[in-house]
């Protein structure tokens, strides 16, 4: 991507060696819950940013996709750093390859990325507490629940990438 705009932000793998930039903020940020993302990141949730794949420049290095099972039965490709192996974004769900999924974590300001949404919350550790108020499903939000999640302009940004 050649854009000249000033960038959302940058990220970086653990050792430096793959870098990128997001070229505009996020049209939604997932904090997942399930067990899948609790054991392929070693922690209590996974924190995804999805933005248009296209709005990703990388300025290092190549990352090397890996393919993991997911729930879906589609698998989920993953982005990660060759040298260090470290997971910078994911592909899967009904787009695709159109939208990655940043893990906020490699972000150089990650807390500019606060969910917008917590999914997958029946597999949720009791300890976690999600703020009240916060949007909140056990499983997956149905696809009526998008605009109030993503907002208007992310929710257009969303059917833009599924073509409609």
């Amino acid at each position: 991507m050649a854009d000249t705009s000033e960038p959302f932000g940058e990220g970086r793998c653990a050792c430096g060696a793959v870098s990128y930039r997001l070229h505009d903020a996020p049209y939604v940020v997932h904090c997942c819950h399930c067990t899948d993302c609790q054991r392929e990141c070693g922690s209590a949730f996974a924190l995804n940013a999805v933005i248009e794949t296209d709005r990703v420049e990388i300025t290092a290095g190549c990352p090397e996709a890996v393919i993991l099972p997911s729930a879906s039965g589609r698998g989920q490709e993953v982005l990660r750093c060759p040298a260090c192996r470290t997971a910078v974004w994911s592909h899967y769900g009904g787009v695709g390859s159109k939208a990655a999924f940043i893990r906020v974590g490699t972000l150089d300001r990650p807390a500019a990325c606060p969910p917008s949404v917590h999914i997958f919350t029946r597999s949720k550790l009791p300890w976690v507490q999600i703020p009240p108020g916060a949007h909140q499903f056990e499983a997956f939000y149905p696809g009526r629940e998008i605009p109030a999640i993503y907002g208007e302009a992310g929710a257009a940004r969303f059917r833009a990438l599924r073509g409609r």
